[in-house]
């Protein structure tokens, strides 16, 4: 036993040039750190989960979220830095331990931050209400807040440890717009979807027409859109181009304005062309879900008396302004036929005439004769006389 009690195995210090008894203390300062930190975490994740489940907002539960995430290595680390304080460092070393602090302590706030961002973008996309936040907006946000975060983060470690960042800052800017520039469509489609996240000229689920495309939006991403046509296919259009159309969103329309025409033919009485607009009222007002505008005799045409009538339907549904239409013109073709009136159609009428050499041939029955005809119209139909 002379070996373990020898001063040169008990005394470190030709080794280390740090006491035993030092060593001991270290080790203890830091179980009991790992111990009380570890404990104190728990206690507060605990009294905050209750608090949080008292109240209505997100913020608190987010809060107890993002504190049960920190991670395990970030308290070890800490144990192990405060153990250090029951050791003699040189000044050169007691430095670095400072280095040591702030990088533990950035680390761990960003893991927080970061944990936090991610659970809110969780949350809004998923909510009950994520139909009132646009998923762009939000998947950029997340993504900013992510960039700067950590960026931050390594240019603070960086001076933190006497790195001058000015040129690196001043590289980074010089490489930002080189990149810029190399991929300036996709940064063209980026910020088109921003402009369609803050702008809201429309959102998942409406029915948007634009050149020859028409159909509902599927899916609002960062470079394109997708919008499911009403022939089944699914068309993928680029931001920019998209925004560079007029487009028409129809589920924002509140009601329908119809404009439609028919006509009367010409053997119809001043008396019976007075009533067609209180016909057309009729039709109109008992169809429901409308509302009558007016209705007119709009002027002579050449084969018919035409009529203009407009309604509102207070109703955006394509189907049900249809129904209606359907119901409006089979009403109108009952109230016309009780009025003794007929639907005009387009009509051609021929006039058979001679002039006195044909009345000269018809005195001598032995010479043929050939009447010359002169049509009138514009269409094929049945024949008058």
């Amino acid at each position: 036993m002379q070996w373990f009690s020898s001063a040169k195995w008990f005394d470190l210090g030709a080794v280390f040039g740090i006491p035993p008894v030092e060593w001991l203390y270290a080790a203890v300062a830091v179980v009991a750190s790992y111990l009380i930190l570890s404990g104190l975490l728990r206690i507060c994740v605990a009294r905050l989960g209750r608090i949080a489940a008292k109240t209505s907002t997100h913020f608190d539960d987010i809060v107890v979220d993002v504190l049960d995430r920190t991670h395990r290595l970030t308290i070890v680390m800490a144990s192990l830095l405060i153990g250090t304080e029951f050791i003699d460092l040189s000044a050169k070393l007691d430095s670095r331990i400072s280095h040591l602090w702030f990088l533990v302590v950035g680390f761990q706030m960003a893991l927080w931050v970061n944990h936090g961002v991610s659970v809110w973008t969780h949350r809004r996309l998923t909510s009950a209400a994520a139909t009132a936040h646009n998923p762009v907006i939000t998947t950029m946000m997340s993504w900013m807040l992510r960039a700067l975060l950590w960026s931050v983060l390594l240019l603070a470690v960086l001076a933190n440890m006497g790195v001058n960042i000015t040129a690196f800052v001043a590289s980074l800017g010089v490489g930002g717009v080189a990149v810029a520039l190399a991929v300036q469509s996709i940064l063209s489609d980026l910020f088109a979807s921003l402009a369609i996240g803050l702008d809201k000229p429309f959102e998942i689920g409406d029915f948007i027409v634009f050149n020859d495309v028409a159909g509902s939006i599927e899916h609002i991403g960062l470079k394109t859109t997708r919008i499911r046509s009403l022939s089944g296919e699914q068309i993928v259009c680029s931001n920019t181009e998209l925004l560079k159309n007029t487009i028409h969103n129809y589920k924002r329309m509140s009601e329908r304005r119809i404009v439609f025409a028919f006509g009367v033919t010409y053997d119809a009485k001043p008396e019976q062309l007075k009533e067609v607009p209180q016909i057309v009222k009729a039709a109109v007002e008992s169809a429901g879900n409308t509302r009558f505008d007016r209705a007119h005799f709009k002027q002579f045409g050449e084969s018919s008396l035409d009529f203009e009538v407009v309604y509102y339907v207070t109703d955006p549904s394509f189907n049900l302004y249809m129904d209606i239409q359907q119901t409006i013109n089979l009403d109108l073709m009952t109230g016309l036929a009780e009025r003794g009136m007929d639907f005009a159609f387009p009509t051609r009428t021929l006039y058979v005439v001679g002039d006195a050499a044909d009345q000269a041939q018809e005195d001598e029955p032995s010479k043929s004769t050939r009447p010359r005809v002169r049509a009138v119209g514009t269409a094929s139909a049945p024949l008058k006389g």
